[in-house]
């Protein structure tokens, strides 16, 4: 049987759970504590709010109660309990600045880690291939380059390759940006043409 270990993540959702269950039984009138006695009513209106914003930012839905739960983290770390209920009311305060910040955090985090897992269909996966293997390939692709594009549209190729926005080589080369787009998408079709992709 497979032994369960706790990752450092599973700890702090873990950590998160407890110390909002403690805070959640927590009651007026029950103990000399009570005055730091966390409102059920903000835990339900920051996780709403959490929500709203994670459908706004497109993130999936499975993983919207991850995200909530580590906005609770920071929250637990960088708020006290008694201010939560001000998170959402107040726009100038320490608190609201702090919620706003672990919301963008943890919404960025998400789209960066989005954008590495899995490749689509439309492109290579070059995992496990050796270094020979994609030298070849690019060496077909420069070839080819040489033989069905113009010296311009194979600048604006190498210069988009190695990472300029169409307005910078617009800049460089002296041209319109509708006049680069527009070669791009040529010499971009030409190369497909001669591969047989299209």
């Amino acid at each position: 049987m497979k032994r369960f270990v706790p990752t450092a993540s599973r700890s702090r959702t873990m950590m998160v759970a407890v110390v909002l269950g403690t805070a959640l039984a927590a009651t007026p009138g029950t103990s000399e504590g009570a005055t730091t006695a966390l409102n059920p009513k903000a835990v339900q209106d920051i996780s709403k709010y959490c929500q709203t914003c994670w459908r706004n930012a497109r993130l999936p839905a499975d993983r919207w109660q991850d995200c909530t739960q580590e906005v609770f983290t920071r929250l637990l770390e960088r708020v006290e309990l008694t201010k939560w209920d001000t998170v959402l009311k107040d726009d100038e305060t320490v608190e609201r600045r702090e919620f706003i910040r672990a919301i963008d955090a943890v919404k960025k985090r998400t789209q960066r880690a989005r954008k590495f897992t899995g490749l689509t269909p439309d492109l290579p996966d070059y995992r496990g291939r050796s270094e020979n293997s994609v030298r070849d390939d690019l060496d077909a692709v420069a070839k080819a380059a040489r033989e069905v594009l113009s010296p311009r549209q194979r600048r604006i190729l190498e210069l988009a390759c190695d990472g300029w926005a169409v307005p910078e080589i617009a800049t460089d080369l002296g041209t319109t940006v509708e006049r680069v787009s527009d070669e791009k998408y040529k010499a971009i079709k030409k190369l497909q043409h001669y591969f047989g992709a299209v």
